[in-house]
């Protein structure tokens, strides 16, 4: 059918598992967020839900670590993490194992990636899934980029896995959602845990909101790792998001539906999407 829905959001764990401890009017106006994309994505009546995410050790290692992955299971366990930690309850996602076949099979021919048919949700997904389908009734397709053990996939590449997702979205019949969920800049599980890089994280939404290819892959690693941390690499999968939704006419218009920093959260809080 097509692609019918592109947007991207945070996922730090602190989204869920430190709640309490944010400013209430800024946390409920990114719940309030959350919940809008939630309304907009089922709005489309899609079928699954693709959500292209960077994952934390959980499922995949140094010893064999993808630069990109999609799932093909017929469900999804999680979260990873300790539930009463995360504050999400254990949850069984349905997958579509038969989709993703197809999928994966339309994006390998332009795009080499792995495929995992046994995966267990870490928080990169599962606070997502948490707001966007709180019944965890979507099926669901994960998409991994390697945004933590270097060397990583170069930032054209993440925008070419968004064309060939794109591209695969199209060739099927079932109407197709995507989220790119990632953070911007960011410093997890460092003595900087906490510390925002505001002005760069404007720059970089004003970029993605454009869907200018070439602003979008114009960082270099070093630049993002000095001025966005390590968790900065993740802007790959909301690049992949970028991808997905430049069409043949052209570029998508995107909008920022929420966007303040919360640093109990480690992160910009984002909320964003395109119109296609």
């Amino acid at each position: 059918m097509a692609l019918v829905y592109v947007g991207v959001c945070s996922h730090g764990p602190g989204i869920t598992g430190r709640a309490d401890q944010a400013d209430p009017d800024v946390r409920d106006r990114f719940y309030a967020a959350f919940d809008d994309m939630r309304v907009a994505i089922e709005a489309t009546e899609p079928d699954a839900l693709v959500v292209v995410a960077a994952e934390h050790f959980a499922n995949f290692f140094m010893d064999n670590m993808p630069a990109f992955a999609i799932g093909m299971a017929e469900f999804y366990p999680g979260p990873v993490e300790d539930a009463e930690w995360l504050r999400v309850e254990p949850f069984r996602v349905p997958g579509n194992r038969d989709l993703s076949l197809r999928l994966i099979t339309e994006v390998m021919q332009t795009v080499d990636v792995a495929y995992a048919e046994e995966w267990r949700f870490d928080h990169g997904i599962a606070v997502p899934l948490h707001f966007l389908t709180p019944r965890f009734d979507l099926p669901v397709v994960p998409v991994n980029v390697n945004c933590q053990g270097p060397p990583l996939a170069p930032l054209h590449r993440a925008w070419d896995l968004g064309q060939a997702l794109r591209r695969a979205a199209d060739s099927v019949p079932e109407r197709i959602a995507l989220v790119g969920t990632g953070g911007i800049s960011h410093w997890p599980a460092t003595p900087d845990s906490g510390r925002i890089n505001l002005e760069w994280d404007r720059d970089f939404m004003a970029r993605w909101c454009a869907d200018d290819r070439e602003a979008l892959i114009g960082y270099s690693d070093e630049e993002i790792y000095a001025d966005a941390g390590q968790g900065g690499f993740e802007i790959r999968t909301y690049i992949a998001a970028a991808g997905a939704a430049h069409g043949a006419a052209g570029p998508a218009i995107g909008t920022v539906h929420f966007f303040e920093p919360i640093p109990i959260f480690a992160v910009t809080c984002t909320v964003a999407s395109y119109r296609l």
